[in-house]
């Protein structure tokens, strides 16, 4: 870890958590542009689909006509970011490991905490944690075809009850750079409160390891995450359902870290963030490839809550991100996506104003960007 991104990070630092089918690159590039966070998780992808995928393309080399591609699409402007792969196959895991080292990535990251079944069924993500060696058997190989990239975990703290003492050492015996607890089991999902007291015994486990150790679960915004780091001694927090219909999540974090008291995020100015990220890098296909960057939303542009990136987005201004961010989704995924992805971001874009559930009804219904477009238009003509 010494010599990676991961000894660099402040402390506490910050870290989006991956999530199927909403952190994926169009988001991540809202997100990086209106309030970048320490450190970028791809969606996880599966280990197995991507050495199909290498074995099918064969010599004729990686393009992006497959969707698994997609997901490891990413910027410039998302450094330091991390592939989260998943599987039970420890020589996929080393070829994967080799493809993600070519692709430029800073870090691979290995799912054990999934509590998806399809997942599971393959022998991946928490069911991973009833097989401790394999477990180990698939870091190890990870580290070898990455070539010295720094591998880190995202598990929870047990199966069905807590099995910190048996199942992190496991872990810490492998040498990770990190480690994301979910403080919650696999068989209580989401269902119960997340119990931060796990987090602060893996910390005490972690102590002289090397390995850093990263909080994860019911983080309601920047502030509480270093709440509970200062709590548990978390050297970072991972952030993950508080990012959703809210690009800004992360946007305090230079503030904070001055020694402000801010209670919630202080989104920046879409033209301020515009200036700071200019650099649209395209990196896939074990090489880097120059892009254009995305056309702008130039009808609906957010531009008036903060030239000086103070104050919280308004309606209009929230209702304008959202827009882009549709526009940045069919460009860059609408050949491999449906659209109806992006109807999930509008539950959270849309609520908690005059007529929101009658617009999430209408945006419910859309097909395309340009019909999201007009129905924004109209809503707002009526403000």
């Amino acid at each position: 870890m010494s010599n990676s991104f991961w000894s660099r990070l402040p402390k506490p630092f910050f870290c989006l958590a991956p999530l199927a089918d909403v952190t994926d690159a169009a988001f991540r590039r809202i997100i990086t542009k209106y309030g970048k966070p320490d450190v970028l998780w791809t969606e996880f992808v599966s280990v197995d689909g991507l050495c199909h995928v290498l074995r099918s393309f064969g010599e004729e080399g990686l393009t992006l006509s497959h969707p698994l591609l997609r997901d490891l699409m990413y910027t410039e402007a998302e450094r330091p970011i991390v592939a989260q792969i998943f599987g039970s196959k420890p020589d996929h895991f080393f070829q994967v490991a080799e493809l993600i080292r070519e692709l430029g990535f800073d870090g691979i990251d290995i799912n054990m905490g999934c509590p998806d079944r399809n997942v599971e069924k393959q022998g991946g993500g928490a069911a991973l944690i009833k097989s401790p060696e394999l477990a180990q058997e698939i870091i190890r190989a990870a580290q070898e075809g990455g070539g010295g990239l720094p591998v880190s975990v995202k598990t929870r703290v047990g199966f069905n009850k807590s099995e910190l003492e048996t199942w992190i050492p496991k872990l810490l015996e492998t040498k990770l750079a990190a480690i994301t607890v979910h403080a919650r089991t696999r068989k209580e999902m989401s269902k119960v409160p997340a119990q931060w007291g796990y987090v602060k015994e893996v910390v005490e486990m972690a102590k002289g390891s090397g390995t850093l150790i990263v909080g994860n679960g019911d983080v309601r915004d920047v502030n509480d995450g270093r709440i509970k780091a200062a709590e548990t001694g978390a050297d970072g927090v991972m952030l993950g359902r508080a990012i959703f219909g809210n690009p800004w999540l992360f946007a305090n974090l230079p503030q904070l870290r001055a020694g402000w008291q801010i209670e919630r995020p202080v989104p920046i100015s879409p033209r301020v963030a515009e200036r700071k990220n200019n650099d649209d890098t395209l990196v896939l296909n074990h090489a880097t490839q120059r892009r254009n960057r995305p056309s702008e939303a130039s009808a609906l542009r957010p531009d008036s809550f903060a030239e000086l990136g103070l104050g919280h987005p308004t309606i209009e201004e929230k209702l304008r991100v959202m827009v882009e961010h549709t526009k940045l989704f069919h460009e860059l995924l609408g050949d491999v996506k449906n659209f109806a992805v992006m109807k999930k971001h509008y539950k959270a874009y849309v609520n908690g104003f005059d007529g929101a559930r009658e617009l999430r009804m209408k945006l419910m219904e859309t097909e395309n960007p340009e019909q999201v477009e007009s129905i924004v238009r109209g809503f707002l003509g009526q403000l």
